[in-house]
């Protein structure tokens, strides 16, 4: 119960207070390429209920490919590459985080393709709890994109390398979560955004 009230109230005041980025942002990826201001892929929620998350698009509308980005994807717009180097495509989230289908911290919600690859006893863990806009996973793996290009086959590499890396990692997180572990994972991921974003 603390844990959803702490999530309310955290996503409606950074609602607030990002308005007038998320505005600016709107106007910037409808003028930017043709197709809808959000990107609604789905996803596996908690308890293995699906959903559809809410992100800015940053690709061309109708790129088709794998769910994974790669290096210098050239499905990636220009307006999508910044939102996407500083994330600021994931606020729309805080939009699911109200709904009361994902949480501030938890871990990351994964499409159908790859929930099928997890083993069966970190897949009950890892969905036992709200998935969320950040968490240990995330911010361990942030370069996640680049780390693929180098490999000869980015989707088997990530399917038997940092998939089970980052489940491992949200498992634990999902064991010992607290409002002061969410807090830190916070204050973890702002700093590094705004690392992200200085160009460090």
């Amino acid at each position: 119960m603390a844990k959803r009230l702490f999530d309310l109230l955290g996503a409606t005041l950074a609602l607030l207070l990002l308005s007038p980025l998320l505005l600016a942002v709107a106007a910037a990826v409808k003028l930017d390429s043709r197709g809808p201001v959000f990107y609604r892929q789905e996803r596996v929620g908690r308890h293995g209920v699906p959903f559809r998350i809410h992100k800015f698009r940053t690709m061309h509308h109708g790129a088709g490919g794998l769910p994974l980005t790669v290096g210098a994807d050239p499905r990636i717009t220009r307006v999508g590459a910044f939102l996407r180097r500083t994330r600021i495509d994931e606020l729309p989230q805080f939009i699911d985080v109200l709904l009361g289908r994902m949480s501030l911290v938890g871990p990351r919600p994964e499409v159908p393709r790859y929930v099928a690859h997890y083993p069966t006893a970190l897949r009950e863990r890892v969905l036992a709890v709200r998935p969320g806009i950040t968490d240990p996973a995330s911010l361990a793996w942030i370069d996640e994109g680049s780390l693929l290009a180098g490999a000869a086959d980015p989707e088997r590499e990530y399917i038997e390398v940092i998939l089970p890396a980052k489940l491992q990692r949200a498992a634990e997180y999902a064991e010992q979560a607290s409002l002061a572990t969410d807090l830190a994972v916070l204050w973890g991921t702002l700093r590094l955004l705004l690392r992200q974003a200085q160009g460090g």
